[in-house]
């Protein structure tokens, strides 16, 4: 009786928190072209459609839907060439930021700290109206790749702060050890430093990438014309209502962030064990 408080509450918190999920991906397999909350029968047609492999729609209630199947993937694509392209950018600066103030003393120190934590507390939309400000200053047409430098200005400093925690629980004697022995630098960074540091390099990695997939408020202010991102397309498309194919292509995503999260978590206890 006394869990029972507890496991009450702890059903109701998954529940609030999946529930939403589960409706996503219920509703992907829905037949109903027109009203989603009714349930017309199962279906595979927009995952099918979504891939192209099946254009065989009723042209009176689904070629509709067909039709904005390129524009989502190209908007997939754009997402994922940032996504990618932010994540290696990031877990570097971030990492060799979180060496340099871990192993090193220099004046400034706690200020330069300090500095790479702001862009992550500011709001996103002054960072945004930053952003776009500069780049406008600075003549730079807006295009994937200014998306990719302001997104490098805030996903920096969580990387920063996931390998900074990893740092400070790592023991120095293991480093100093190795040059005991006759070590290089950067044979002792190769072979004792970075592979303690892969956990953490793995999560600051894989967090900058799903906060890139998912970020509207700043790319959306430092996007130009052909370099629309899936959660822009995804904003645009609600004024409208959403679409079966959102549905499918949210459900996928799902998918390959638990796949993801799924092989993150294994190859990190599998470094801790080791």
């Amino acid at each position: 009786m006394r869990r029972l408080p507890l496991t009450v509450f702890s059903l109701i918190f998954f529940a609030f928190l999946y529930l939403p999920l589960a409706v996503i991906v219920g509703y992907s397999f829905n037949a109903n072209p027109v009203n989603m909350l009714v349930w017309e029968g199962f279906t595979l047609d927009w995952y099918r459609g979504l891939f192209g492999l099946d254009r065989s729609f009723d042209p009176q209630s689904r070629t509709v839907y067909v039709e904005s199947t390129p524009q989502m993937l190209a908007a997939l694509r754009n997402s994922l060439i940032v996504a990618v392209s932010t994540t290696c950018i990031a877990t570097v600066l971030g990492t060799t930021a979180a060496l340099a103030l871990n192993r090193y003393r220099f004046r400034g120190k706690a200020l330069w700290s300090g500095g790479l934590m702001v862009p992550m507390m500011m709001p996103d939309i002054v960072l945004g109206i930053g952003l776009l400000i500069f780049f406008t200053s600075a003549g730079m047409r807006l295009s994937l790749l200014t998306i990719i430098i302001g997104q490098c200005t805030f996903l920096t400093s969580y990387v920063f702060i996931v390998v900074q925690a990893r740092l400070a629980g790592l023991d120095p004697a293991l480093e100093e050890a190795s040059a005991d022995l006759g070590a290089s630098d950067w044979v002792t960074f190769r072979k004792v430093t970075l592979p303690q540091l892969a956990p953490g390099l793995l999560g600051g990695a894989l967090l900058a990438f799903i906060i890139s997939m998912d970020d509207l408020v700043i790319t959306y202010f430092i996007s130009g014309s052909g370099s629309q991102t899936l959660p822009i397309y995804i904003f645009g498309m609600i004024r409208r209502g959403v679409k079966p194919e959102i549905n499918a292509l949210a459900t996928l995503i799902i998918l390959a962030s638990v796949l993801i999260a799924g092989l993150g978590l294994w190859l990190r206890a599998r470094g801790d064990r080791k």
